[in-house]
């Protein structure tokens, strides 16, 4: 029996959505001084909550650890991601209202790349950030950044240095806090009486439409679907009154949610009409879910065909990008320079280093018309059309994209 506990309703985690073996934390590049040092390896095994549903990981690294002082993810060295950023301001500052009067607080505020374009419009902002060194980035720009872990306790600390907040917001935090009801427990502290909470995370419904289990790493604690995030919400006190479905990582979902006693905004149909699709596609039962890890297996033999053929051939294989995804998958399907001559990453903090367990060295992106291969492999398929574009010149050797998730695809 397992004595694993599921961390929103605590009963007993028995039913595997899917097993990824052991790997090292996937933002845990290598200093190439440390290449001969051993690495921490965890299971990445995620479970599904026989009474909430909510899919999790089991054992993993604590969140202190995860999100440090050297932390590797940097927001704004996307530009689809800053646009992303760019018009959720625009579109809430004209929904809600928002004006020099209102209080805006991020958790989890990265590098400043959203509250930037809050504070251009005059608007008081606050971020709340765990890792130093990010926060150290948002500072520069400008952005008042707390340096914490958000849950209750915070947020009291919060209250007693600056209002409460009109506006609440936190792009893809949901998932990647243990605990989980700590984190919205502090939210219903924080939040003003007539104030509004918008959350973005990817969407289990689509990971297991479109197989994308590579977006499972120890970061991400929680794999989150509507009747779940309801259900944790709502214990808390915090009502859905609208989603907006989104194309970002995969296949997205921006919750919003006020408190529950606030009856100023009606609920909008939008609610229940994904809640009805959720149900229909099975994730109020265990079925579905326990499906996932046969189309895992059938997606890492296929993209191992294609890498073995592609290098009986003498083809070059590089990759783009270093994101915690792609370690994920290079990990499970266990390819190493092998297969992969090295990947490119367009983030100073990156280059340099190695993917962990791979070990395949992170190169800047002018190494790839140094060296022309003939592949190169996306590994942060959710911007594929950014990256093909940015690498468009590859064409003029020939050379061709391959998209590994939901299935092995080469574009031209």
């Amino acid at each position: 029996m397992s004595s694993i506990t599921c961390r929103f309703c605590n009963s007993s985690l028995e039913d595997t959505f899917v097993d990824l073996g052991m790997t090292p934390v996937s933002n845990e590049n290598v200093k190439a001084e440390d290449i001969n040092k051993a690495e921490k390896f965890y299971p990445l095994h995620a479970y599904v909550c026989t009474n909430c549903h909510l899919v999790q990981l089991g054992e993993s690294e604590q969140p202190e650890n995860l999100f440090h002082g050297d932390y590797a993810y940097f927001s704004s060295y996307s530009d689809s991601w800053l646009q992303h950023a760019s018009d959720y301001v625009d579109m809430m500052v004209e929904r809600f209202d928002l004006g020099p009067a209102s209080h805006v607080v991020e958790l989890a505020s990265n590098d400043g790349y959203l509250l930037q374009y809050f504070q251009r419009q005059g608007i008081p902002v606050l971020g709340v950030e765990p890792s130093e060194n990010v926060a150290r980035e948002a500072e520069q720009k400008g952005i008042p950044t707390v340096v914490k872990f958000f849950g209750v306790d915070t947020a009291r600390e919060l209250e007693q240095s600056s209002t409460k907040a009109d506006l609440i917001i936190g792009n893809n935090v949901l998932a990647h806090v243990p605990a989980v009801n700590d984190f919205v427990g502090g939210i219903k502290h924080l939040l003003k009486p007539g104030g509004l909470v918008t959350m973005e995370f990817p969407h289990i419904m689509r990971l297991m439409e479109r197989n994308q289990f590579d977006t499972i790493y120890h970061e991400h604690f929680s794999y989150l679907s509507v009747l779940a995030v309801q259900r944790i919400f709502a214990h808390h006190g915090l009502q859905l009154f609208d989603i907006e479905e989104l194309g970002t990582h995969g296949g997205s979902l921006r919750i919003f949610a006020h408190h529950a006693e606030d009856e100023t905004r009606r609920t909008e149909s939008r609610v229940e009409e994904l809640l009805d699709r959720e149900r229909k596609s099975g994730l109020d039962s265990l079925g579905a879910y326990q499906a996932f890890q046969e189309k895992v297996k059938r997606t890492k033999r296929e993209l191992l065909s294609f890498l073995i053929e592609a290098k009986q051939q003498d083809k070059r294989i590089a990759g783009y990008g270093a994101p915690a995804k792609g370690n994920t998958l290079l990990n499970y399907c266990g390819i190493r320079t092998d297969f992969l001559d090295y990947t490119v990453d367009r983030s100073p903090h990156k280059q340099g280093r190695l993917l962990p367990e791979t070990r395949i060295p992170i190169e800047s992106p002018d190494r790839i018309f140094e060296t022309k291969p003939d592949y190169l492999l996306i590994l942060p398929w959710n911007i594929k059309d950014e990256i093909m574009t940015q690498m468009a010149d590859i064409r003029d050797w020939g050379g061709q994209f391959v998209i590994p998730i939901p299935s092995v695809k080469v574009l031209s």
